[in-house]
């Protein structure tokens, strides 16, 4: 059965959503013909208004808008099939309210009951990498109304396309960012999450050691409530007038351009890092209560530095006793880490090829 008007629903942070797009390409393959309406929070909309991955997008925030204005948008797109990679009990109750004739997902969140197809989240599909877990999704689906599965699992496609539009608009907003050479983004926020968030002082001292050691261009990058945070990481520095703070003042689109630009980021565990992955940028995450085997940025050019401790990863937003996860961590450890990809990667940068790092 080809659908003909297909949802969507994405899910709800800028890294998940990052690795929904293998899944989203996948189903491109599997229903060639079909109109594609993404349906995803506002402030993820931006990573998919360039890609060809959808045909439209719904915007819904259920923070701000009503179940019965969810239903209402639903009715109005008139679909014959939803798939929802987000595994909320939310999504299949709108989808069911607004009478979409087939519900796709995996049975989670005591929802099997509101899905029309309804799929297992086998102990192999928890055991992987978060990106196959949509992927099995798809998998599951092509399977049930084909017999066949052709998702390709060695070699996903997880990059982010960034258009000429989107640089234009970085350009027109800090047009003195266009004759930066190789800068290096630093991110030293985590949202919804303080648990992840690497001590300042520590980005502090590898700054520091940055600016000392090189002349990169040296860049604190993070959403608006993070630049008081990257405000205090600057002056605490020995050399604060080498860091420029760009912190709360792009789009996620901008934001997005910027980071296809860098030599390389060095980010907690949190949506930037994931951006930067998918564009293939030379990346170090600081990883502490979550798990890297199973939700991390994808792509060889990523590495992550951790603390092994008995009590991570604890998945908690909070630590309740000392942070030792990420204490742990030190900034020597990250700069190695940053110099050892930043080697192995340097032919993305043909000006590197031949400097010493």
């Amino acid at each position: 059965m080809m659908f003909q008007r297909l949802l969507v629903r994405g899910t709800n942070w800028v890294g998940d959503s990052i690795m929904t797009l293998p899944a989203l390409r996948e189903l491109r393959r599997l229903f060639p013909t079909a109109h594609l309406t993404l349906m995803v929070r506002p402030w993820v909309a931006d990573l998919f208004a360039d890609t060809p991955l959808a045909d439209d997008l719904l915007l819904y925030d259920n923070r701000q808008e009503s179940f019965l204005s969810g239903v209402a948008k639903l009715k109005a797109g008139r679909f014959d099939a939803a798939i929802f990679f987000q595994n909320a009990f939310e999504a299949a109750a709108l989808a069911t309210a607004a009478r979409i004739p087939r519900r796709i997902g995996f049975a989670t969140d005591g929802r099997r009951f509101l899905l029309t197809d309804a799929f297992p989240v086998t102990p192999a599909t928890r055991r992987k990498h978060q990106l196959y877990f949509y992927l099995d999704l798809v998998a599951q689906l092509e399977a049930h109304l084909t017999g066949t599965n052709h998702v390709n699992y060695e070699t996903p496609d997880y990059r982010l396309p960034v258009s000429a539009a989107a640089q234009a608009a970085l350009d027109a907003k800090r047009p003195d960012l266009r004759q930066v050479a190789h800068p290096l983004a630093v991110v030293p926020g985590a949202a919804n999450s303080r648990a992840k968030q690497w001590p300042a002082a520590a980005f502090t001292a590898l700054l520091d050691r940055l600016a000392a050691e090189h002349d990169w261009p040296l860049f604190l990058v993070g959403a608006p409530g993070e630049r008081p945070l990257c405000e205090a990481i600057r002056q605490g520095m020995q050399r604060p007038e080498r860091v420029t703070i760009l912190a709360g003042e792009l789009s996620l689109r901008e934001s997005v351009a910027l980071l296809s630009r860098c030599a390389a980021v060095v980010s907690n565990d949190t949506g930037p890092a994931y951006v930067a992955a998918a564009l293939d940028r030379p990346l170090v995450t600081i990883f502490g209560p979550t798990d890297p085997n199973q939700i991390s940025p994808f792509s060889p050019t990523a590495r992550h530095v951790r603390k092994l401790v008995p009590c991570a990863p604890c998945l908690l937003k909070d630590c309740p006793i000392d942070h030792r996860c990420l204490t742990g961590v030190t900034p020597d450890m990250v700069y190695q880490a940053l110099l050892a990809t930043l080697e192995e990667h340097r032919d993305l940068h043909p000006a590197w090829r031949h400097a010493r790092l």
